[in-house]
């Protein structure tokens, strides 16, 4: 028997080349009873669609990329495995490209990825600089870009994010209802959107509450463990808070390496709440209470958005926002929790 190719069958069919070729790609704008013919008729003739030529004929890579500026946060490991979820659904591979929040990195990453080796990218912003034109040029070349968790707000595309606002407000007031009257904010980079929003809501707590803002209280850290624990040792020392708000996860780890170092008793001197999305936390010593959020449907979201643009012509500019829990454990309750609980 004669090889059966891609315009034979569709002869044998009686129907476009198209039609078939969509049918083998999966696309939902085809009658289920004519996808399950041509699918049976393949089969009957042992023929085996070539997605690789055809991708090349088309132009698309079937691979998107995953820009984060670190994995060692567990918040970037469910993240991801919600994108790469949705992508396997789709026949799409991933590339994760780590900035270690660096500015240049992310912009040596876009400009290697702009030569169309992907057909879309899915990025949380380093947050460093204010020159963010070089994203421009990926609208030039249509490869569509959505924001999750770390945005930038000038650059006009789809964004996922969580209520950081009203999760930091939550946060600060419930420090202050367990005693707390001199609280510190752990922040990495304030003038990344993310810790702009997150302060303003520790800010206007403490204004709910009638506590003075401190500036000294705003702790600027970086994003090197060592260097944060001599910040942290020397602003402990020097300010005294009873209690911290971390921004990100790191902070609060660093903030226990500095207390267990400095004679520091974590909740009864010192009570702690951080952003975070450890598994663990609740088997830390003590227990970290945490505002936990939802990293994996944050991942999902980010690149169901994403594929809505890859087949649609019209533009999507979505901006979802999720919601957050704050999850009080023994670091700032003093109660103590089971361990392996949620609570």
């Amino acid at each position: 028997m004669d090889r059966v190719d891609i315009k034979r069958l569709a002869e044998k069919l009686n129907l476009s080349t198209s039609t078939v070729s969509r049918a083998f790609r999966g696309n939902s704008d085809i009658n289920p009873e004519t996808k399950a013919r041509i699918l049976s008729m393949a089969k009957e003739f042992n023929y085996q669609p070539n997605h690789y030529a055809s991708n090349l004929r088309e132009k698309k890579s079937k691979t998107i990329a995953i820009i984060v500026p670190e994995l060692a946060n567990n918040f970037f490991s469910q993240a991801i495995h919600g994108i790469e979820r949705v992508a396997r659904d789709k026949g799409y591979h991933t590339l994760i490209y780590v900035t270690d929040d660096e500015y240049q990195k992310e912009v040596a990453f876009i400009d290697k990825l702009y030569n169309g080796r992907v057909d879309g990218i899915i990025m949380s912003a380093s947050g460093e600089a204010n020159d963010h034109q070089y994203l421009n040029r990926l609208g030039n070349k249509h490869i569509p870009l959505v924001f999750f968790d770390r945005v930038y707000d000038d650059i006009n595309v789809p964004k996922v994010t969580t209520d950081d606002y009203e999760s930091s407000f939550a946060a600060t007031r419930h420090l202050i209802e367990v005693g707390c009257k001199k609280i510190a904010f752990l922040v990495v980079n304030k003038s990344l959107s993310i810790g702009n929003v997150r302060m303003q809501g520790y800010h206007d707590a403490l204004k709910d509450a009638g506590i003075p803002y401190n500036t000294h209280l705003v702790i600027d850290c970086s994003n090197d463990y060592d260097e944060n624990f001599d910040i942290l040792s020397k602003a402990l020392n020097e300010q005294h808070p009873d209690g911290i708000l971390a921004s990100v996860e790191r902070l609060a780890i660093s903030s226990y390496y500095v207390c267990h170092n400095l004679g520091i008793r974590i909740p009864d001197d010192i009570k702690i709440v951080s952003f975070s999305s450890l598994e663990i936390a609740s088997l830390l010593n003590p227990a970290l209470s945490t505002i936990t959020q939802p990293a994996f449907d944050l991942g999902t979201n980010a690149a169901e958005l994403l594929f809505r643009a890859l087949e649609s012509d019209a533009p999507v500019n979505d901006h979802l926002v999720l919601s957050s829990k704050l999850i009080p454990r023994t670091s700032s309750t003093g109660v103590k929790t089971h361990i392996g609980g949620k609570g």
